[in-house]
């Protein structure tokens, strides 16, 4: 076989050198859905070979039980999406036939993810067929398939039979790459003959959990305890890792099991493409993740390390999020809405320990990581969409929202229960350390809360409840209304209370911390939020308006120009000089000509605070929380 289909099988680890556990932790499957195996095995055979048009061609055969109407779904509610972000739209030319003949069938006007499909008399399986015509540029959404990888994500090229649990539908999956090309995935027994791998049966759920990444240009490192990093990337040249690259990776795999106390996997894949042409995606799975970098990411090494936090956060999912899982956050099929009440849980406390796996691991440095905390508490200190929306009700965001652009983010809110929960429970950390004299801390609620389940790779769900029990068998105290203060109820005091306990202090400089330099540095964008209340893209087009600013006081919108600054043309330079110009009592006016459409007009905005950027101060004379918090637990279990 060619020397890149050799490489699929070498990155695959083997379930007979680590047997996965006996055990795979599943909730019961809820009535109306039917637990029962599905009659036969499903075949599901995908061609990826038309790269130049991104086309996914289809054909799954699918056991049928009687004849009549037989309901197949596309999936709807996927894990880790925490919305309905099914990508039904994309497909065309579908056709269901049985013996050569075509069946009839009608979508449901009410569900147009159903598929209603009338099956004759002595059928005893169906064939479809259908195109996944995806993206070719990103305003169609997201890129999947360029001329040089691909990202499968099963859910977008399949069917499955409606009212029936996922877990209890087998399938064997089948995939034709582009000659030459690399595939790697969390499915096992890969059977390959040529360009065509073959894939052991599975069930329909992990399926959706094992996506792929293939490329013309790949390379797997093998990173210890069964974990790999497997990369895909535009051209040869960016996979030139060094060996402290893939060391600062195998250390957050040390870090994270040292945290966790055990696997709840029996192999876990890093999927990473390095491209500026495939779309964006950062997506947690439980043996596995989707993530994507810039193609600077190992060649550029030490001017990116702000986008060196998606791996450590995507590979906590495996305990929180997977294996783990809000109650509601768990479906028995892709049909059923979910409830993201606790993603302050599922994704403020993954977000948490991002920042601490990050600095644990050398992944970011110490610096890096503070700069992104700060940016996070001035944000929120900040934004007036605090005083009426809760962090929980931002979970719902997702839905409300799917994530597309607004106007003034400040008013509405977006997920914040991301980094507004991350420090909440840096919060809970420092007050754990507090109430029991420093020897427990939130290590001691991850591994008592995630671990303890060694190759488990299924799910066990929890509730606020069960959080809360945990943290008072750690430390006991009102864990409840904590929670419930910080996370439930609107207009709540600036979450600064965790960084402070930890001897640090919100100040502004005006000069960027690590992360917003890099950020802007990588971006040619110029960040004035705390300021004037903008920031800027390369050519001074504004991308965001702070509510309450100077510039949302002179009527700035998104889309607006600024094209002369003090009678000069506009440059990121100029901005900034004039700024500091008009700092002080006896400071210079800043007078701006903008444009919005065919309007121009000058403005002349209020402000003599000069440039201000968020950094964290040491409070002299207190311990160091953070330098406790960050210390590397490889060589000490995990002691906090």
């Amino acid at each position: 076989m060619p020397r890149s289909l050799l490489l699929i099988a070498a990155s695959a680890f083997a379930l007979a050198a680590t047997p996965a556990t006996a055990q795979r932790s599943a909730p019961p499957v809820p009535a109306p859905l039917s637990a029962e195996p599905w009659p036969s095995v499903m075949e599901l055979e995908v061609d990826a070979t038309d790269v130049t048009r991104a086309i996914y061609s289809v054909r799954q055969t699918i056991p049928v039980r009687e004849a009549g109407r037989l309901t197949l779904r596309y999936p709807e509610w996927l894990p880790g999406k925490h919305a309905p972000r099914g990508a039904i739209a994309e497909i065309g030319g579908l056709t269901f036939t049985a013996g050569g003949r075509a069946l009839s069938w009608r979508r449901d006007p009410y569900d147009v993810f159903a598929f209603h499909v009338e099956v004759p008399v002595g059928v005893r399986e169906l064939e479809a067929r259908f195109q996944f015509l995806s993206p070719t540029r990103s305003s169609e959404g997201r890129v999947v398939m360029t001329p040089a990888m691909l990202n499968l994500q099963w859910e977008q090229v399949s069917l499955y039979p409606a009212g029936h649990a996922t877990r209890a539908i087998a399938v064997r999956p089948t995939v034709i790459l582009p000659q030459g090309w690399t595939g790697y995935a969390a499915l096992d027994g890969a059977e390959i003959t040529g360009n065509r791998i073959r894939y052991a049966v599975t069930d329909y759920e992990n399926l959706v959990d094992a996506p792929m990444f293939a490329g013309a240009h790949a390379r797997s490192w093998d990173l210890g305890n069964n974990v790999s990093l497997d990369v895909v990337a535009d051209e040869a040249r960016f996979l030139e890792a060094e060996p402290a690259h893939i060391a600062a990776h195998r250390a957050l795999v040390d870090e994270a099991l040292a945290l966790f106390g055990s696997r709840p996997f029996d192999r876990y894949h890093f999927l990473l493409a390095l491209t500026e042409e495939l779309g964006g995606i950062g997506l947690e799975h439980h043996r596995s993740s989707e993530n994507s970098r810039e193609t600077d990411y190992f060649v550029d090494w030490d001017d990116n390390a702000s986008e060196r936090g998606l791996l450590p956060h995507e590979l906590i999912h495996s305990w929180n999020g997977k294996h783990r899982r809000p109650d509601h956050l768990w479906t028995a099929d892709y049909d059923q809405p979910m409830d993201p009440r606790l993603l302050w849980v599922y994704e403020g406390q993954t977000s948490y320990w991002d920042w601490v796996l990050a600095a644990r691991s050398g992944m970011q440095p110490t610096e890096m990581v503070l700069g992104e905390m700060a940016r996070a508490a001035a944000t929120f200190a900040a934004m007036p969409g605090r005083e009426w929306r809760s962090v929980e009700d931002t979970t719902l965001d997702p839905i409300i929202a799917a994530r597309k652009p607004r106007p003034f983010p400040s008013a509405t809110r977006t997920e914040d229960y991301y980094n507004e929960g991350a420090l909440v429970w840096l919060e809970a950390d420092q007050t754990i350390r507090r109430l029991t004299g420093g020897t427990r801390s939130m290590d001691d609620f991850a591994r008592a809360f995630f671990g303890g389940r060694e190759g488990d790779w299924g799910v066990r769900t929890y509730t606020f409840e069960d959080v809360v029990a945990t943290l008072n068998g750690i430390a006991p105290y009102d864990w409840s209304a904590f929670l419930t203060q910080r996370i439930m109820e609107p207009a709540q005091a600036a979450p600064l209370a965790g960084i402070e306990a930890a001897g640090y202090r919100l100040v502004f400089r005006d000069t960027a911390n690590p992360f917003d330099a890099e950020r802007m540095r990588e971006t040619r964008s110029l960040d004035l939020i705390f300021s004037l209340g903008v920031a800027l893209n390369r050519s001074g087009e504004v991308t965001s308006v702070q509510v309450g600013s100077p510039m949302f006081d002179e009527g700035i919108t998104n889309g607006t120009e600024i094209l002369a600054v003090n009678g000069m043309a506009y440059s990121d330079e100029r901005m900034r000089l004039a700024i500091t110009a008009a700092a002080g009592e006896n400071g210079v006016p800043i007078e701006l000509v903008v444009q919005k459409g065919d309007r121009i007009r000058t403005i002349t905005p209020r402000w003599t605070g000069g440039l201000r950027y968020p950094h964290f101060e040491r409070v002299s004379d207190t311990p160091d929380g953070i330098e406790t918090l960050f210390a590397p637990r490889r060589a000490q279990g995990s002691q906090p």
